[in-house]
């Protein structure tokens, strides 16, 4: 089968290396660094099982996903429409699109634009670029899809990636419960530049009431917005440290880079909801401004300031 990677950052090249080792076509859209290192020497995959080149197509132009059947979507919420409109001449009739983005209001976005279906995917992965061209693994690698006609297929597909899949009636429930895990883990690790680990194993401090803060106030703007959480979703926060201790928040990672965070879409979201329906977020509100502080006042260097 051929897929295509629609911003192929951590999380798009992890998923991509994994069904190019497997055998299928994968083209990589990325930024000219990463691209011209994965044509050069392939994608170094970097799992807890040890390293291995992958060999696989890269392009920086959108134009690269033309004959793909299958297009993982995985640019930054901010890039959402723009990435939509410049793949949109070049996908095929029956390409299944999905959006393996961060937030939860992604794939409509990008379905108004593609003015096509687009399956929403919940991610539960941990990955980071340690450089062009090589993807680290840190934990976990699972999907969640929606029940529609491709996604049977494609979960079997996945599955012998080393992909595991799993279908749910209820995938709004499961993307707003790992709304909390981003509203929690993102911005405490960008503003504290620890892993996850790090932070939830902190002598002396009570993070797990601060954390469960957070939560209660998402789990109120949930509630508000008629959305139904799988069970136990807020007792899942806690134990995910445990599952990838090391690492670090793609907010973290972006404000390393001198790069705009999806902050806006996380905590930022819940704010925007939360006032709109009258609940207040206050402890939301505060990580939102300080990561965008952090965002707006970097350094001449572009990195964000200690």
């Amino acid at each position: 089968m051929k897929f295509a990677v629609m911003g192929a950052g951590a999380v798009g090249c992890y998923y991509g290396g994994m069904l190019a080792r497997a055998g299928h076509e994968v083209v990589l859209v990325g930024r000219p660094a990463h691209v011209q290192a994965v044509r050069a020497q392939g994608l170094l995959l970097d799992t807890r099982q040890g390293q291995e080149r992958v060999h696989l197509q890269a392009d920086t132009d959108a134009s690269a996903v033309r004959g793909a059947q299958c297009v993982l979507f995985c640019v930054k919420s901010t890039d959402t429409e723009s990435a939509g409109r410049a793949m949109a001449p070049h996908l095929a009739d029956d390409a299944v699109v999905l959006s393996l983005q961060n937030g939860v209001d992604n794939a409509e976005r990008l379905q108004a634009v593609l003015g096509r279906t687009v399956l929403p995917a919940v991610v539960y992965v941990a990955t980071s670029m340690a450089g062009p061209g090589h993807v680290r693994h840190h934990g976990r690698g699972d999907l969640v899809l929606p029940p529609s006609p491709a996604s049977s297929g494609l979960a079997h597909l996945m599955a012998a990636a080393g992909i595991p899949v799993q279908i749910s009636d209820n995938v709004a429930g499961a993307l707003w419960a790992k709304l909390l895990l981003n509203c929690v883990y993102n911005p405490l690790s960008a503003l504290t530049g620890l892993p996850y680990g790090a932070i939830v194993d902190s002598p002396g401090l009570d993070v797990p009431r601060m954390m469960d803060d957070i939560v209660q106030e998402c789990l109120a703007v949930a509630q508000a917005c008629g959305v139904t959480l799988p069970e136990g979703a807020a007792q899942a926060v806690l134990p995910l440290a445990a599952s990838m201790p090391t690492q670090i928040s793609s907010t973290a990672q972006d404000l390393a880079r001198g790069r705009p965070t999806e902050i806006d879409h996380l905590n930022g979201f819940i704010v925007r909801q939360g006032q709109a329906r009258g609940v207040p977020t206050p402890v939301n509100r505060m990580l939102h401004t300080l990561v965008r502080l952090r965002e707006q006042y970097r350094s001449a260097d572009g990195a964000a300031p200690t």
